[in-house]
């Protein structure tokens, strides 16, 4: 637009700019839930394993019990290989894991248990949430649950969460 300035020389025409709009990314797309596809693949497997598992979680060794080994292998390709070709964990009653919180790795759990993403109360808690159960993902390969923390990650992202440079 343009813009009238008066001065004593007389008026001068000024070309007036919006400001750039902000950055935009790309929305995440997040294929559809396997759930029920998943479940169905845990009847007739002989080579899935039976039992069920206890996690001791954190530094404090906080304990995930009674879950289903059958089902963290249906969802997970890493607890496939952990509880499936003879790794020391295979016939183990508890699995040792350090690098998480107790809350985080309950979530991650039951998501991989009922297809539900629980990334806690307020703001600030549930994009630490994401960005960890986003880590938890990448790490035992859950590709749905890292796009959709990835998806909760990039909707958090605004004006009143960004940090001036």
């Amino acid at each position: 637009s343009t813009l009238l300035v008066s001065s004593i020389v007389g008026l001068h025409q000024v070309c007036v700019a919006a400001p750039p709009p902000p950055p935009s990314f790309a929305p995440i797309v997040v294929p559809p839930s396997t759930f029920s596809a998943d479940m169905a693949k845990t009847w007739g497997d002989a080579t899935l394993p039976e039992g069920k598992v206890t996690f001791l979680v954190g530094d404090d060794r906080e304990r995930i019990e009674h879950v289903t080994k059958a089902v963290l292998c249906i969802r997970s390709v890493v607890f496939r290989t952990m509880f499936g070709i003879g790794m020391k964990e295979r016939d183990a009653a508890e699995v040792t894991v350090l690098e998480t919180d107790l809350a985080s790795f309950t979530a991650f759990i039951d998501y991989l248990c009922t297809d539900q993403l629980d990334l806690g109360e307020g703001e600030g808690e549930q994009a630490r949430r994401a960005l960890v159960l986003r880590e938890l993902a990448q790490m035992y390969q859950v590709p749905r649950l890292e796009l959709l923390c990835a998806q909760a990650l990039q909707e958090s992202v605004g004006p009143a969460t960004a940090v001036p440079l």
